[in-house]
């Protein structure tokens, strides 16, 4: 499913006129990359921020509509205000069909109650890392990467060389030779904590 963002083009700068537009239901925004000039945007509030909350919005490329013409971007950065929690600016990194894009995409961990760890030996899975860096093609990005943990055992951990990966995705740290623990069984009693950290000292 590909995820839409109706924008507009943004004439006034600057910080009023960006409290102008916050103000009238608006959030300021910009697009750059892709060999091409960055465009001041802003897209209503309330429609982005329904797409905002979604896991997939954060790792997906996504099609922004702008003047009548779709756009393969990527979220890269974001401003919420502290106490309203409500969108301030977004910035959108135009994507290529032909160059490899790195982007964080979640990590969601299955099996955790049949793993041997939690089943007989009554531990919990502390997840080390919840998202990685990937690198690979935008048609192959996925919304989430899966972690099967149902053969760990008590003390033992889960590393990025040991998860499977979607045709055409690598992991950015894997091949810079870091083979970092993504999750790891601990003790109940206290003990979720001290695995994780001494899996990431190891």
């Amino acid at each position: 499913m590909t995820i839409e963002i109706n924008a507009v083009k943004r004439d006034a700068k600057g910080t009023g006129a960006s409290r102008r537009l916050r103000r009238a239901g608006a959030v300021p925004g910009v697009i750059y990359g892709g060999g091409k000039d960055a465009v001041t945007i802003e897209m209503n509030t309330k429609d982005l921020f329904l797409q905002f909350r979604h896991e997939a919005f954060h790792a997906s490329v996504l099609s922004l509509i702008l003047d009548g013409k779709k756009e393969s971007v990527l979220l890269r950065d974001y401003q919420l205000h502290p106490v309203r929690n409500t969108l301030q600016h977004v910035d959108f990194q135009r994507v290529s069909a032909t160059e490899k894009i790195h982007v964080k995409v979640p990590l969601h961990f299955i099996n955790a109650d049949v793993a041997p760890g939690v089943k007989l030996g009554g531990g919990i899975v502390a997840h080390i890392q919840t998202e990685a860096d990937v690198s690979c093609l935008a048609k192959d990005l996925p919304e989430f990467i899966e972690v099967d943990v149902a053969k760990l055992e008590m003390g033992h951990s889960i590393h990025l060389s040991q998860i499977k990966l979607p045709k055409g995705v690598e992991f950015v740290q894997l091949a810079h030779g870091d083979d970092a623990a993504v999750a790891a069984i601990a003790k109940t009693r206290g003990g979720a904590s001290a695995a994780a950290d001494e899996t990431t000292e190891a």
